[in-house]
């Protein structure tokens, strides 16, 4: 079965996409991030999430510029701390964003 880390029903969360498996939208996410939230802060508050989906969600975020634009820095790079390469190693290539998902300077280790 393949999960599709972020979801969007208008019969939930009045149709704000959110991550699989918890009532998390991208948008909290994105405010989480630039609010200084790294991955290990995320996860603890919110141990119903998963870095797959955390990753999935900034990638969503940055097919969506439009809808997210107040989390993008003029550099086209999301505001925040994002995953650190570690943190993304083992991630699918999609999901190894520079400046989305990780830090700007290059893509995380495989």
């Amino acid at each position: 079965m393949t999960i599709k880390w972020v979801q969007v029903d208008p019969l939930v969360m009045n149709g704000e996409p959110f991550c699989y498996g918890s009532r998390v939208t991208v948008g909290q996410l994105l405010e989480m991030r630039a609010g200084g939230y790294d991955l290990v802060r995320i996860l603890t508050d919110h141990p119903e999430l998963r870095r797959m989906g955390v990753a999935a969600a900034f990638c969503y975020a940055d097919d969506h510029p439009e809808r997210y634009a107040a989390f993008f820095a003029p550099d086209g790079t999301l505001r925040g701390p994002g995953l650190t390469p570690e943190e993304a190693g083992g991630l699918p290539e999609e999901y190894r964003r520079p400046g989305i998902v990780t830090p700007a300077g290059g893509p995380a280790p495989g």
